[in-house]
């Protein structure tokens, strides 16, 4: 796990910029503290931050050469079968040098080239030159777990892990409105978009080509894409019991794959069904095997680490509680603003960073449990949205008091209200059609609303074509007439998963030099997952059925007999407490707004009204996405 960063010129004017190379490398340091290094190659030059994680010594470090010195690779993340591809690679005459992945990787490159990656498993980000042909690869792993940035001119061509590398080139910063209105609605910014026009992110499963003498210089290819199988054919090819066997096998093989490394290891353990399957399956292959969780003094409804405990103690591991309260998050509130290079709000960021930065403090890789929610259906939005495609009495009845419900309070901060919010959405989803009703319920604000946000200037920067081609790209997926959870979970797993949970995680831990691994994610187990038919996975009683089914004989009791509770960041006491000042007189203050010229000074108003009023409903999370762009904008606009 590492940082990479580089850049192609592809005239003179484009290697003057070979002099910021060393800056943009130093910007990823926190991904990679140990030892940082960059290569200069002519027309190329490469930088790297390592994470030691395998092969710890000088000759796992990067750039990492063959012996020819015709290649070289920059390299972010593990392969985990490398060990079986070096044992391929045995009749090439081959004298490696190290004990590293990156070495095995290099190599299977140089024999098998892209189509290689086929037999790949690992999560990845990676640039790889030839020098005799003056060509070079990127490639990103099959579910985007690792990220990749790259911004192309007629001169040259940048690419880095992160946004702050590609800035300290020096990119052209010209704000993209459309990813602008798709954040204020999401929260985030999906790929293959960006803040920035000029700059992209190279989607999960995809590879570019960089050469010289190209019409096309630059051009994208697609190495690796999710299918939906037919789930009639395994379904009759595979009882339920059957399928949990597969299951459990194709698991507990993913954990032993990610159990090695050179450094200490452990696990996140929320208490939750995921977290506490991976430690499980974990602690049958170790003699010792250390879990995290953090609890949650102030808001004991959110804490779940008395079952976390409890699975801790099933399985005997060395078990670390981080208790903290609504000042210890606070505390770190403006670390997590500040390393943010593009703007995302996902508030719950900010819990990862804490489990992120105390975990660093005791082992170097953690595992987790993410990923199965969006392969299995473990949300609520996922058991709404089987309820909306197979509609009872129930649902008809609360459908049908879709008036009723929009002229209530509606907050997440009650139990009532919170209810009434939930009736609300799955009464306005029932009206729409599957693609419509997905979008609705992954986004915070609806297009309107997003709009109205903006400054009559910024309006007219929108491309009404360009915003529903994005949309509609996003919901590819999802037929016009979606009968199944499994469409509903191929957009997650486009969507939502890589540009939210995966993005999340990578930033956070990365932020304090955490290698986090997901069991989950491994692409055998993805597969399996997309060939079982719904029932396996949803029903109107059970979310993730199959997953609570396989390994109820092998987890405490306790957590089969609970509700699953979110936690959520205490945003609202601190935007009237703490932030207040930062909000009325700064970052969303009248004077500011106005010389900005982004936003409509009449809507932030009536947000902040909204906000300090005692009908605040769920105007928070849209107060986060505009402080947080805000504080961005202060840092990297200019």
């Amino acid at each position: 796990m590492c940082g990479i960063t580089g850049l192609y010129a592809f005239n003179e004017l484009g290697k003057f910029h070979m002099i910021k190379l060393a800056a943009a490398t130093d910007a990823l340091e926190s991904r990679g503290p140990d030892f940082g290094q960059h290569d200069l190659l002519d027309h190329v030059g490469l930088g790297h931050r390592r994470l030691s994680i395998i092969d710890t010594s000088r000759e796992g470090s990067q750039p990492m050469r063959d012996a020819s010195g015709r290649y070289t690779i920059v390299f972010n993340g593990e392969i985990y079968n490398y060990q079986e591809l070096r044992q391929k690679l045995n009749g090439a005459n081959i004298d490696f040098v190290s004990q590293s992945d990156t070495e095995v990787l290099l190599y299977w490159l140089i024999h098998r080239g892209i189509a290689g990656l086929a037999e790949v498993n690992g999560f990845f980000a990676f640039a790889f030159f030839d020098a005799e042909e003056n060509r070079m690869w990127l490639a990103r792993d099959r579910f985007g777990i690792k990220p990749l940035l790259y911004y192309s001119d007629e001169d040259k061509f940048f690419f880095a892990s992160e946004m702050k590398s590609l800035l300290a080139f020096g990119v052209e910063k010209q704000l993209d409105y459309s990813s602008l209105y798709h954040y204020l609605q999401l929260n985030y910014i999906p790929a293959p978009y960006t803040i920035f026009k000029n700059v992209r992110k190279l989607l999960p499963g995809q590879y570019l080509e960089v050469a010289k003498g190209n019409e096309e210089r630059v051009s994208v290819g697609t190495y690796y894409e999710l299918q939906l199988n037919s789930s009639d054919q395994v379904a009759a090819s595979l009882s339920y019991q059957d399928q949990q066997q597969q299951l459990r096998a194709l698991l507990d093989q993913s954990v032993q794959r990610r159990l090695v490394a050179d450094v200490p290891l452990g696990s996140f353990l929320s208490g939750g069904i995921d977290s506490s399957v991976i430690t499980g399956l974990a602690r049958q292959h170790v003699d010792s095997f250390n879990t995290f969780s953090i609890g949650y003094r102030d808001e004991p409804f959110f804490d779940e680490t008395k079952y976390a405990k409890l699975v801790a103690d099933k399985f005997e591991t060395n078990h670390t509680v981080f208790s903290l309260t609504n000042d210890d998050l606070y505390r770190h509130l403006h670390s997590v603003l500040d390393y943010l290079s593009e703007p995302f709000a996902d508030s719950s960021a900010l819990s990862v960073y804490i489990l992120s930065k105390e975990t660093k403090q005791r082992v170097t890789v953690a595992l987790s449990g993410d990923g199965a929610d969006e392969i299995f259906s473990g949300y609520n939005k996922h058991l709404a949205a089987y309820r909306a495609m197979h509609p009872g009495w129930q649902e008809k009845i609360v459908a049908s008091g879709l008036p009723l419900w929009q002229r209530m309070p509606q907050s997440r901060n009650g139990w009532l209200s919170n209810k009434v919010r939930q009736f609300e959405r799955f009464a306005t989803g029932m009206q729409l059609s599957p693609k419509e009703r997905y979008w609705r319920w992954a986004t915070f604000l609806t297009s309107e609303k997003a709009s109205r946000l903006l400054s009559s200037n910024s309006r007219v920067q929108l491309s009404l074509e360009e915003n529903k081609s994005r949309q509609s790209q996003w919901l590819t997926p999802i037929s016009d007439a979606a009968e199944n959870i499994n469409q509903v979970l191929l957009a997650d797993t486009q969507l939502v998963l890589p540009n939210d949970m995966l993005t999340k995680v990578d930033l956070m831990s990365m932020a304090n030099g955490l290698e986090v691994r997901v069991p989950f994610l491994d692409h055998e187990v993805v597969e399996f997952a997309f060939q079982l038919p719904e029932e396996s996975k949803i029903n109107r009683q059970m979310k993730k059925r199959i997953v609570q089914d396989t390994f109820r004989d092998m987890l405490p009791p306790e957590l089969y007999q609970r509700p699953k509770h979110g936690f959520e960041v205490p945003l609202l006491p601190w935007f009237r407490t703490e932030l207040k000042s930062a909000i009325t007189h700064d970052l969303l203050g009248d004077q500011f707004i106005e010389e900005q010229g982004i936003f409509s000074v009449e809507e932030i108003r009536s947000l902040k009204k909204q906000l300090f009023s005692s009908n605040p409903g769920d105007v928070h999370a849209t107060i986060w996405a505009l402080v947080v762009f805000q504080r961005w904008w202060k840092q990297y606009s200019s």
